[in-house]
């Protein structure tokens, strides 16, 4: 239960095209609070080239950076669309290789709470994605990411209204034990 007046953090993962962004903006309007948007789109939109492994983390460190500073404009809760699990992923699945910087940021900043997106809605192009039809491999890669590490999380799925009273339940149901 919520007792302390700390700004809890809690991160929207999940595959692409699952709702992330919609949902975390979705869940600030429904507490009253702020979101942190996915500076990946932002970052990979400005360059006029390839992505490197160097982008990856440097997306990252800035995506931490806006969240960093963002914490003070929060109320009770801070929404996080995309965190460092989802970098690990992004990155061991495009480089096929670890990198520590993920595993550390990982363990060394866990958020509160996790909402992991499920992949039960329509897949939608986008220049920047780049796995149409693996969904559920990501979904799972996530999944395993989380309970590996015992880090508190609830799934949520369902359309439209319904996916952002999933979440609010998962949330309530965390924060609250209601």
């Amino acid at each position: 239960m919520m007792t302390e007046n700390k700004i809890k953090r809690i991160a929207i993962i999940g595959p692409e095209s699952s709702g992330k962004s919609a949902l975390s903006r979705a869940l600030a309007m429904n507490y009253k609070t702020t979101w942190i948007s996915e500076y990946a789109r932002e970052y990979l939109s400005r360059i006029d080239r390839s992505y490197l492994e160097s982008d990856i983390i440097t997306i990252y460190k800035e995506q931490w950076e806006l969240e960093s500073s963002a914490i003070n404009e929060a109320h009770k809760f801070l929404f996080i669309d995309t965190e460092f699990i989802i970098g690990k992923v992004w990155y061991e699945h495009v480089y096929n290789k670890p990198c520590t910087y993920f595993d550390n940021m990982i363990k060394q900043y866990p958020y509160d709470f996790y909402l992991l997106t499920f992949p039960d809605l329509p897949w939608e192009a986008d220049p920047l994605r780049e796995n149409p039809g693996k969904g559920l491999y990501f979904f799972e890669w996530y999944k395993n990411i989380l309970e590996e590490h015992n880090l508190p999380y609830s799934i949520v799925s369902g359309i439209g209204d319904d996916r952002l009273q999933c979440a609010v339940q998962a949330i309530n149901q965390h924060f609250y034990g209601s």
